[in-house]
């Protein structure tokens, strides 16, 4: 297969600056993967913003074409699992970061990163979760299955207005629990309403600077997005018995506390880690987002743009102004 397709580039010049350009590229040029699969959708995330402005911790060879998420139909297979015509899902691993990424009509990846399409998703709904609706599935899993139940009482998403915070309410709402999230931003107030939110709090009051190692009780579960203090102010206001499950550092990746939240209430807290997850437990999760984790209208959940339209929305996630899902048609 020779002919060319559409991709978004990222550049990097002789003085260290960054362009982002829509260009051409040839099939010939993917690395070698066991498949080839024709992109549909893809969907934006922090990652893919890191990378087109250089983050070398996300990406070290440049030109590259980022996209950590990708979701279409298999073009050529030399697995024995993967067969032409296959709809299929691409999240986290090396794509996006160092491997050409789902920003792009085409991506080529070894097949033990592939997941068959799930029934009951769409390949636009599985970007509508791509590797934030995965990470908040894990999150729900981990809190579920250490005997979190709608019942015991209030459940604190933060980062609540990022794609993990987002699928995270969502799941959440669908199944029952009472959903309080907490963002800095007024105008998505409606926004989180709509998705499920039953109360909102500001980053401000889960910013606690008294030093106390304990506060008023007050969730059984947290799913954190964000880290440092507000992390650590969470962490204090657990019911006994509660858990957090962690996945994030958009606020820091330090994280200062007391042994007191677990030895006192019996806490527990759980690392979050979509990215080399084992494939096992992501084609469970991915089963759970297609069925009865599914939320009922996953398009609230996102806006849909066009690969000319990247460059742009990327500014937005850099500047904080961002907020639900972006998925990409391409």
């Amino acid at each position: 297969m020779n002919h060319s397709f559409k991709a978004l580039q990222i550049i990097e010049s002789a003085d260290k600056q960054y362009t982002r350009a829509i260009v051409q590229r040839a099939i010939a040029d993917l690395p070698v993967g066991d498949v080839l699969i024709k992109v549909h959708y893809s969907a934006l995330n922090y990652k893919d913003a890191l990378s087109s402005i250089g983050n070398k911790g996300v990406t070290k060879q440049f030109p590259h074409t980022p996209g950590i998420d990708a979701a279409g139909i298999v073009a050529a297979s030399d697995s024995p699992a993967f067969k032409v015509d296959d709809e299929v899902i691409v999240t986290s691993y090396d794509l996006g970061m160092n491997t050409s990424g789902g920003l792009a009509e085409y991506i080529s990846v070894p097949a033990k990163w592939i997941v068959k399409l799930p029934t009951g998703l769409s390949l636009k709904e599985a970007m509508i979760h791509g590797t934030a609706g995965l990470t908040a599935g894990l999150c729900v899993n981990a809190l579920i299955n250490h005997g979190l139940k709608p019942e015991q009482g209030k459940v604190l998403v933060t980062g609540s207005t990022g794609g993990v915070g987002t699928l995270s309410i969502a799941i959440l709402a669908k199944l029952g629990f009472e959903v309080v999230a907490v963002t800095g931003k007024p105008e998505a107030v409606e926004f989180l309403k709509q998705i499920g939110v039953s109360e909102i709090v500001s980053r401000e009051a889960l910013d606690d600077q008294s030093s106390r190692p304990l506060l008023k009780s007050i969730y059984t579960g947290v799913i954190d997005t964000v880290g440092g203090n507000i992390l650590a102010t969470a962490l204090k206001s657990l019911t006994y018995g509660g858990s957090a499950a962690i996945c994030g550092l958009v606020a820091s990746a330090e994280l200062h506390t007391t042994v007191l939240p677990f030895i006192l209430r019996g806490n527990t807290l759980f690392g979050i880690d979509s990215a080399e997850c084992p494939m096992s437990l992501r084609e469970s999760i991915w089963q759970k987002l297609a069925s009865d984790w599914k939320p009922t209208d996953l398009t609230i959940l996102a806006k849909e743009i066009t690969l000319e339209e990247v460059p742009a929305q990327l500014d937005l996630m850099l500047q904080g102004k961002a907020f639900g899902k972006t998925i990409v048609k391409l």
